[in-house]
């Protein structure tokens, strides 16, 4: 039943979305597809912090390293490497799976309060050396990040273009929630929940919920880099303050008013 209602949930969303993507496109105006560009980016930021606390147990305030991280890494590669989406993509993906993988060794030693300081503690340590690095822009941050034309193939499409980036976003966020909660119902999204459930009788069965743990840590690390790829990728400016606090603060907020656990609630909060 929960399923069910949970898929049903998700069909609301994405016709909302496009509803509103029909409203926007009737009156004209670009602002409501930046809005809603917007709103479907912190939804993704929102998800990964959902695979932490909804699904894994653990309480993130950090997540804002991941997030800026992502950002800047996309914004130095079009700018100083080459303006190519699909490689600033793959550069953010990469490193971002590897500060994950850092973060995670760092913090996931720790339970509870002491993994959310921790957590918190790594994403103001990154955001005071980002703000006072010159070569990062220091407190303006990078600006002028190219927005180049991304080719599909059979058609490109102008990152600059916000219809076209709005409906890029939203199949991205539908392609991303399939992903997720399929990979929920495979074994080890279950161990996972037995985390979550009871971390203690996981290990009595045999298994290590420390390698559970870390592996969800990793992949949220990768999804809120995407996330702050897209906003490098729509807003052609980076700034500090994407790794700043109270940017972990909002998103935890979303997940909690949209139902930690979901996915699809946690986009829609």
């Amino acid at each position: 039943m929960r399923r069910c209602a949970v898929r049903w949930l998700s069909y609301a969303f994405f016709a909302l979305a496009l509803l509103f993507a029909a409203v926007a496109a009737a009156l004209g105006d670009v602002f409501f597809f930046r809005l809603a560009t917007e709103a479907l980016i912190f939804g993704g930021l929102a998800i990964s912090v959902d695979l932490l606390l909804g699904r894994t147990g653990l309480l993130p305030l950090g997540q804002a390293l991941f997030f800026g991280f992502g950002a800047y890494v996309s914004a130095l590669t079009l700018k100083h490497l080459a303006p190519s989406q699909p490689l600033a993509l793959a550069m953010v993906q990469v490193s971002g799976t590897l500060v994950g993988l850092v973060g995670g060794l760092i913090a996931i030693r720790a339970k509870g309060v002491y993994f959310a300081l921790i957590s918190f503690g790594l994403a103001q340590v990154v955001s005071k050396i980002v703000f006072n690095t010159r070569e990062l822009g220091a407190s303006d941050g990078l600006i002028g990040v190219p927005a180049p034309v991304l080719n599909l193939g059979l058609a490109s499409l102008d990152t600059a273009h916000a219809p076209s980036f709005f409906l890029l976003v939203l199949a991205g966020m539908a392609l991303l929630l399939a992903l997720l909660m399929r990979l929920m119902d495979t074994p080890f999204g279950r161990q996972l929940d037995a985390v979550r459930s009871n971390e203690q009788r996981l290990a009595f069965l045999g298994f290590d919920p420390w390698r559970y743990k870390l592996a969800a840590f990793v992949i949220a690390g990768a999804l809120a880099g995407l996330a702050g790829f897209l906003v490098a990728a729509r807003d052609g400016v980076v700034n500090p303050e994407m790794l700043s606090w109270h940017i972990s603060g909002e998103v935890l907020l979303m997940v909690i008013l949209g139902g930690p656990g979901t996915f699809t609630g946690a986009a829609l909060g």
